[in-house]
């Protein structure tokens, strides 16, 4: 297995996945993205579409949900992540390419002895049903997908808000102006 200097502080799970899955190793915009992702700092990361920004965001808190779980200090059904994503339709894109990922590293984690973590997606949106923006709050997924207009509801709603207390990183998806 090929080994890229970036990778090296990732839960080999996540590691070995992200390097069967892109042989060619990370962009330049992940590379220099995680390790200031990884000490907590606010980044920003402006590349071109195809990138790998989504990816900059997400494997970085996928990585220490891994570390978290395998410490005993990951709590289930809190929410870690909520991603703001500009529009709905972007959302549930989001949450599909966020989904595929967490699965597939889920079984490399298993092939390499490793217990995964349960980590859930969940979308909130203004297509959310009330029966589902209930189930969110009595039992967050650890992803939440939102827009900045559910957001907004969530944060002015007592017992959403209550349920937001756990997150610990928020990428917010932004789209350039014409």
């Amino acid at each position: 297995s090929q080994s890229f200097p970036a990778l090296a502080d990732f839960h080999p799970a996540v590691r070995t996945w992200f390097e069967r899955t892109f042989p060619f190793g990370p962009t330049p915009p992940q590379e220099h993205a995680w390790p200031s992702i990884a000490a907590g700092n606010d980044t920003l990361v402006a590349a071109p579409t195809g990138s790998g920004k989504t990816l900059s965001a997400f494997l970085v808190s996928i990585d220490q949900l891994y570390k978290r779980h395998e410490a005993g200090t990951l709590i289930a059904n809190t929410a870690q992540v909520v991603y703001v994503s500009p529009l709905k339709a972007l959302a549930v894109d989001i949450s599909e390419n966020l989904t595929r990922p967490l699965d597939q590293i889920a079984a490399v984690a298993l092939e390499l002895g490793y217990q995964p973590p349960v980590l859930r997606v969940g979308v909130r949106s203004g297509d959310t049903t009330s029966s589902q923006r209930s189930s969110m709050v009595r039992k967050p997924p650890e992803f939440i997908v939102t827009t900045p207009e559910s957001l907004y509801l969530m944060v002015t709603a007592e017992k959403s808000r209550n349920a937001l207390r756990t997150v610990r990183t928020c990428p917010l998806h932004t789209s350039p102006s014409p």
